[in-house]
């Protein structure tokens, strides 16, 4: 049996397997399919900018609709936004046609259950057995229903603005905002300004190829411009499907994911709302904020890479806070999925809050200088028997002792072996990282 999920819903090529409209079309049926085994089911269907999402919410559609299941389309919208929209619509599910922060070329799709979380292994292993199953329509006095829902994008805005502490004003604070062409485009200046904040959009008109190319959470260099050229106080990216978030302070300097989170643990913390004083990161999360949370008294949990794998053990030790520092924070006292725009409005709380700018905060955590240096691999190699890479790991790690780490793993969508080393020392860090990636060459 094929496996089509992936650590975020299914992504790749448009036009290749399984990126087509025919796979779509069974897709929506099989989902479909296996929702209705619950009785009478309806879905909300949302996409971000890329062209091809008009080609696959049609089959998507289609798919549900013959396999006896309403249909209620959203259109462009992020991806976070769909998690919360499937619960005011008291949907069954959510679907969002969206490859994230990739480039137009790509799509892919991502579901939410009825109470916004991303689907177990479970509910994918299920739909993966219906894939392999004949489509089979239902009857045509059961075929589903479908509509377009009015207010959405109000709705959503109105919800976000309700995440934000109103005992605070951003009346006075000059922000620069970078949508990446994507689903935030008509969305992320309400937001803001009607919280009070100046406003200079950017990269809010997208054309359907443009999503994510040179711009948003995934390359901030336009944003960093603009925000000296205006003098602003600080810019904000957002990812194509806006739930990745990127800062940029008064200087023109990046502020990243580890740096966000660790800004709103510690002023949670001092508020006393950090649930069980823990925060979930990855195993890429950097080795200075490890240590700045250790000296806070606040516990590191470690999760695999990916928001899905962060919220699962948010979940598991109680946790509210978690994220990764490619920009993903989930903040579960005010949402269920990661979403761009709510974390920018927890950081915006603390810094109206502490009365500090941005530059400020982010010194509070000491990033260490990390290297991640890309093997390519032309067949599988087993890690965990390397025994010339396991002799060469443990001599840099007895160099680095507790002031560095070394993360080695195979990446899950390239024929890549990933060496990551981080010291506080950056030359100790480059040869560290050089010295492993050669022993695997």
């Amino acid at each position: 049996m094929a496996n089509y999920f992936g650590t975020d819903g299914i992504r790749g090529e448009v036009g290749i397997e399984p990126i087509t409209a025919d796979f779509f079309l069974k897709l929506g049926w099989a989902v479909g399919s296996v929702l209705s085994e619950q009785g009478k089911a309806s879905v909300v269907i949302g996409k971000d900018t890329r062209v091809s999402g008009y080609l696959f919410e049609s089959a998507l559609e289609a798919g549900f609709l013959s396999a006896g299941v309403d249909v209620g389309l959203l259109g462009p919208m992020p991806t976070p936004a769909i998690a919360y929209l499937t619960q005011a619509y008291n949907a069954s599910a959510g679907v969002v046609i969206s490859a994230s922060h990739n480039h137009f070329q790509d799509n892919g799709v991502k579901f939410f259950s009825s109470k916004g979380l991303k689907l177990s292994d479970e509910d994918q292993a299920k739909i993966e057995q219906k894939l392999n199953e004949p489509m089979v329509s239902v009857s045509s006095s059961n075929i589903g229903k479908a509509r377009r829902h009015e207010q959405p994008l109000g709705r959503y805005i109105e919800f976000c603005k309700s995440t934000f502490d109103r005992s605070v004003s951003l009346s006075g604070l000059n922000i620069v905002i970078d949508c990446a062409n994507g689903a935030t485009y008509h969305i992320a200046q309400s937001v803001f300004s009607e919280l009070g904040a100046d406003v200079t959009i950017i990269n809010n008109t997208p054309d359907g190829f443009n999503i994510n190319e040179n711009c948003g959470a995934t390359n901030t260099q336009h944003l960093q411009q603009v925000v000296l050229e205006a003098k602003a106080d600080l810019g904000i990216a957002f990812d194509g499907d806006g739930d990745r978030l990127m800062m940029v302070d008064q200087h023109g300097e990046l502020v990243d994911g580890d740096e966000l989170v660790f800004i709103v643990a510690k002023a949670w913390q001092a508020q006393g709302v950090l649930a069980n004083n823990i925060v979930v990161g990855t195993k890429m999360t950097n080795l200075g904020m490890r240590h700045a949370l250790r000296e806070l008294g606040i516990t590191f949990i470690e999760a695999d890479v990916g928001d899905r794998y962060v919220m699962e053990q948010m979940k598991k030790h109680g946790a509210i806070l978690g994220g990764e520092g490619s920009g993903h924070m989930i903040c579960l006292d005010q949402t269920t999925s990661g979403d761009g725009i709510i974390s920018a409005l927890q950081v915006l709380t603390v810094l109206a809050n502490s009365q500090q700018s941005l530059a400020v905060l982010k010194t509070q955590m000491i990033k260490y200088p990390q290297v991640l240096i890309n093997v390519k691999t032309i067949e599988k190699i087993d890690l965990d028997n390397h025994q010339q890479l396991n002799t060469a790991t443990k001599e840099v790690e007895a160099e680095l002792g507790d002031e560095g780490r070394v993360l080695i793993r195979a990446s899950g969508t390239e024929p890549l072996i990933r060496v990551m080393v981080e010291a506080k020392d950056a030359d100790t860090t480059q040869m560290s990282a050089e010295k492993l990636a050669n022993t695997l060459r």
